[in-house]
């Protein structure tokens, strides 16, 4: 499958000196693993974030909170230890916490909600849908 990219945007785009600009924003993201195992959820974690960031131009420094919610049906390894592993991410306020059951609802699900300054409008923000999760929001979705 073809992989999507998204501009990217420079602070010579915006006045980010300018504080009226900056907003706190959410940034949404979800994916899917093989299986119940450490590796793969640190696998898909760390895809999940690599594409955010690379889609976003995050700066960590920038992140004021991550929420990782799960299936109940991954329990090996909180997401939140697996981002708190990635430079400068422990200093990061992360939380996990169980996705609600829903019958037919995707399994094998990692979801995330980021909340970050930014002088980008929410409407810029490239939200990151992979694997069996671009079923959530084809509209959003990365190809890979």
């Amino acid at each position: 499958m073809k992989k999507l990219t998204f501009p990217k945007y420079t602070e010579q785009q915006f006045d980010i000196a300018a504080p009226s600009q900056w907003r706190m924003r959410g940034l949404r993201g979800a994916t899917t693993v093989s299986h119940n195992s450490v590796e793969a959820i640190t696998e898909a974690v760390d895809e999940l974030l690599d594409a955010l960031e690379a889609n976003n131009s995050l700066d960590f420094t920038e992140i004021v909170s991550v929420t990782f919610s799960a299936t109940s049906d991954l329990d090996a390894i909180f997401p939140a230890a697996v981002a708190r592993r990635r430079p400068g991410w422990n200093e990061v306020p992360l939380l996990d916490v169980q996705q609600m059951q829903v019958v037919g609802s995707l399994e094998l699900c990692i979801r995330v909600l980021i909340h970050l300054n930014t002088p980008l409008p929410q409407n810029k923000l490239r939200h990151v849908y992979l694997r069996r999760a671009a079923q959530l929001r084809p509209d959003l979705a990365l190809l890979s």
